[in-house]
């Protein structure tokens, strides 16, 4: 299980291996995504919070990266954390996201990406449940749900 000081070392020095690298041209990227799930995944966009009502969809299945099929996190590590958007306490797998400082907007978060393909997936902060303490404050436009437990 992950927790914050892992996190921390990952953005400062260097995330885990993939399973795969995906790559494509942008405009691959702007033929397959709709107009704003690229603006989210490939130009680190964010929709706005409560859009979605992926943020309160709480069924067993997987979540995986709209951009790549790159599975990310289970349903049973996700939990209503009221801030607007999907939020889970762990990835499915620890080399599923990459992580990376983010001091943008005069504040230090950590920006999370698919660790395949790179789209941009949100943040993760250091407030949310035990065990792990974590919040994976994911855009749902970055996200699938691609099949039940």
């Amino acid at each position: 299980m992950l927790d914050w000081n892992q996190v921390i070392r990952l953005a400062n020095n260097g995330n885990l291996e993939p399973d795969q690298h995906v790559q494509k041209t942008e405009a691959e990227w702007q033929q397959q995504l709709t107009a704003e799930q690229y603006r989210v995944t490939r130009q680190q966009g964010t929709e706005r919070p409560f859009s979605s009502p992926m943020c309160h969809l709480f069924e067993p299945g997987l979540y995986a990266c709209i951009c790549c099929d790159n599975l990310l996190f289970d349903a049973s590590q996700k939990f209503d954390s009221g801030t607007g958007w999907p939020s889970f306490t762990q990835p499915v797998k620890a080399n599923a996201i990459a992580y990376h400082a983010d001091r943008s907007h005069g504040m230090y978060r950590v920006e999370t990406t698919c660790n395949s393909c790179g789209a941009h997936l949100g943040h993760v902060f250091p407030d949310g449940p035990a065990p792990s303490g974590l919040r994976y404050c994911m855009n749902a436009l970055a996200l699938q749900k691609v099949k039940a437990d």
